[in-house]
C-alpha cells in the first residue's frame, strides 16, 4: 500500500465539508434539540405518511408537515427540517434560522448542505436523514449499544429531477440495510468496509471493531463518509480531531487500497450491478455507486476469489452480489467455480429475475426511464449484453466466506436458494449456523446429547380416517425458518431428543423397535439416520445439550 491511498480531505468539491468541527457540533446540537430522530420523524408524520415515505412517496408527508408547521415551535422546527432534507421542499432562510438557531442558514451553506434556490428560498443539496438501531447482543455474546445518527448522501431519484449524476453517493437503501441485517457480528480487532459509500456499514462496524478501514473508488463517497463520521463522532465513540485512531479512509478500487493487510471481518455492498459495457466508455460514464466497470458478474467473481487473501486466519467476509445464470445451467454452477478449495463458503440466493426484469429495475433506479430515447437504447443494450453471454437469468443473494484458522480445514461449502421471508436481522442466526457446522466437524455425533431448539414445532398431516400420518414436518419459527420433511424413524428420533439419552442410544432403541425384518440392514439404518440427524443439527432443528 502507498500513502497516496489515504483519504483525509475535509473539503472535497461538491460534497459536504467535514473540516469545520464547530459548525458540525452546532448542527448536531440543533438536530438533537428538535428531535430529528427516526422515532421523532415517525411520530411527526404518523403511521400512514411515514410508511408512504419509506416507499419514496412524498405527498402524504408534505400534507402531514403542512399541518405540523402550524403547531408549537419545536414541532414546526422539526417539520421544516423534514421538509428541507427528506422531502426536498425549499424553505425560507427565516424558517431555517428559527428551526436551527445554532448553525443557521449561513452555517448550513458553509457546510455544503444547502444552496439558494433562485426564488429567495433555500433548497437541500444533500439528503440528511436520521438513522439508528437498537442495542443487540453480538455473535460472541458481547452486548452492543444502539445508536442515533444522521446520515448525509446525495438526493435520490424521487427527490430531484432528471437522471442521477454518475458519481451519485447512495444513501440508506435496501441493499445496505440487507447487508447490515445479514452480517454476523462479533468483537474484532480489525474490520474492513469495502465500497463504503456514505459509510453505513462502517458505522455498525465501529460498535464491535477496534479499528475500521473504509474504502471506495469515489472521492465524493469518502467525503460523505468523513462528514458523517465527524457529525456523529459522539455516538460512534470517535475523537473528531483524531479519526485515524479508529478509522482509516482509503481511496482506490476493490482490494488495491488494502493490499498486504489482513482483517478479521470484511463486509461489502460492492458495485455489483451488471451493466452493458460500450466501446470507449470512461469511468465518468458509469454510475460508481452500483457499477464496478467490469463486464458481467466479474466484480463479484473477483471479490470471492480475492477476499480470502486479505482475511486473517479465522477471519470472515460477508457481501452481497449478482451472478449470471447461463441457459441450461443451475444457478450455482458459476459461483461454485469462484470459491477457492482452501476457503469456507456459503451462498444463499434470495431472488432470481429475467434479463428484462433486471434491465427495468436498474434503469428505474437511476431515473433513466425519464428520458424515453435513453431508456429504449439502454434497455436494448442490457438485453443484447445478456444475450451475448447466453444469460437466461440473474441471481441476487448473500455470500459468506472464511479463511480457516491455522491447522483447520474447510468444513463448509453450501449453496442454497431461500426466496421466502426470513427473520431479520438474520446475522446472529447465520453465525450460530456456522458454529454448529464447526461443532459437527469437531465432535463425534453418537456420544452427543441433543435437544430440540426452542423455536421448532412439529406438524402431522394425514388423510381422514388414516391410522398414521402421511406427512410429518419440522418447522423453524426463527432464523432461516426452514422446513424439514421427516421419515418415521427420524420423527421418532427427534421426539426422544430431550438431552437425556445419547444419539447412539436413541438410534439403538429405534433399531430394536423398527428393524429385524427380512433384508433389514442395521448398519445402513444407523448410517442413514446419523446423516439425517447431522443435517438437523446443521440447520438448527437440534442443538447440543
Amino acid at each position: 500500500m502507498t500513502p497516496s491511498t489515504l483519504f483525509t480531505a475535509g473539503n472535497t468539491p461538491d460534497a459536504p465539508r467535514s473540516d469545520l468541527p464547530d459548525l458540525l457540533q452546532a448542527l448536531a446540537a440543533d438536530l438533537r434539540r428538535i428531535g430529528y430522530t427516526v422515532d421523532g420523524v415517525a411520530e411527526l408524520l404518523g403511521p400512514e405518511a411515514h410508511a408512504a415515505l419509506a416507499r419514496d412517496q412524498l405527498v402524504p408527508a408534505l400534507i402531514a408537515t403542512d399541518a405540523a408547521a402550524q403547531l408549537g415551535t419545536t414541532t414546526a422546527a422539526l417539520a421544516a427540517v423534514v421538509r428541507l432534507w427528506l422531502l426536498a421542499e425549499p424553505q425560507t432562510p427565516g424558517t431555517l434560522d428559527a428551526a436551527l438557531p445554532g448553525i443557521r442558514t449561513e452555517g448550513l451553506q458553509q457546510l455544503g448542505l444547502v444552496e439558494a434556490s433562485g426564488d429567495g428560498r433555500i433548497q437541500a443539496k444533500v439528503d440528511l436523514r436520521p438513522y439508528g438501531w437498537d442495542p443487540s447482543v453480538d455473535e460472541d455474546g458481547t452486548a452492543s449499544g444502539g445508536a442515533e445518527l444522521w446520515v448525509a448522501s446525495d438526493l435520490a431519484a424521487h427527490q430531484r429531477p432528471g437522471v442521477l449524476r454518475h458519481d451519485h453517493v447512495l444513501g440508506i437503501g435496501q441493499a445496505s440495510t440487507t447487508l447490515v441485517q445479514v452480517t454476523a457480528r462479533r468483537h474484532v480487532a480489525r474490520a474492513l468496509d469495502l465500497g463504503t459509500g456514505c459509510g453505513i456499514q462502517a458505522f455498525h462496524l465501529l460498535h464491535h471493531a477496534e479499528h475500521v478501514t473504509a474504502t471506495d473508488i469515489s472521492e465524493r463517497a469518502l467525503a460523505f463518509t468523513r462528514f458523517n463520521l465527524v457529525l456523529n463522532a459522539g455516538a460512534l465513540h470517535l475523537d473528531p480531531a483524531h479519526l485515524e485512531e479508529r478509522v482509516s479512509l482509503r481511496l482506490g478500487s476493490l482490494l488495491d487500497p488494502v493490499a498486504g493487510q489482513e482483517f478479521d471481518l470484511v463486509v461489502s455492498n460492492p458495485p455489483f450491478v451488471i451493466t452493458p459495457r460500450t466501446a470507449g466508455e470512461a469511468a465518468a460514464d458509469q454510475f460508481t455507486y452500483r457499477d464496478g466497470g467490469l463486464p458481467g458478474d466479474d466484480i463479484v467473481d473477483a471479490l470471492v476469489r480475492g477476499l480470502p487473501g486479505i482475511l486473517a486466519p479465522g477471519g470472515t467476509a460477508q457481501l452481497l452480489g449478482n451472478w449470471e445464470i447461463p441457459a441450461g445451467t443451475a444457478w450455482d454452477e458459476r459461483p461454485r467455480t469462484w470459491v477457492a478449495p482452501e476457503s469456507d463458503a456459503w451462498f444463499i440466493q434470495r431472488e432470481q429475475v429475467s434479463p428484462g426484469q433486471y434491465a427495468e429495475t436498474w434503469l428505474q433506479d437511476a431515473s433513466e426511464a425519464r428520458d424515453r430515447r435513453l431508456y429504449r437504447d439502454s434497455y436494448a443494450a442490457y438485453l443484447a449484453d445478456f444475450a451475448a453471454r447466453n444469460v437466461e437469468a440473474i441471481g441476487f443473494g448473500m455470500i459468506w466466506l472464511r479463511r480457516p484458522a491455522p491447522g483447520a480445514r474447510p468444513v463448509l461449502c453450501r449453496f442454497e436458494e431461500i426466496t421466502y421471508p426470513i427473520e431479520q436481522p438474520v446475522g446472529p442466526h447465520l453465525g450460530a449456523a456456522v458454529e454448529r457446522v464447526d461443532w459437527l466437524a469437531g465432535h463425534e455425533l453418537e456420544p452427543a446429547h441433543l435437544v430440540v431448539a426452542d423455536d421448532v414445532t412439529e406438524e402431522r398431516h394425514q388423510r381422514p380416517g388414516a391410522e398414521h400420518p402421511g406427512v410429518i414436518l419440522l418447522r423453524q419459527g426463527a432464523g432461516l425458518r426452514r422446513t424439514n420433511l421427516l421419515s418415521t424413524e427420524l420423527a421418532g428420533f427427534v421426539s426422544a431428543c430431550d438431552g437425556e439419552l445419547a444419539v447412539g442410544q436413541i438410534i439403538g432403541a429405534l433399531d430394536a423397535l423398527l428393524g429385524g425384518y427380512e433384508g433389514y440392514d442395521a448398519g445402513a439404518f444407523r448410517r442413514g439416520l446419523l446423516e439425517e440427524v447431522a443435517n438437523l443439527v446443521r440447520d438448527g432443528f437440534l442443538l447440543p445439550a
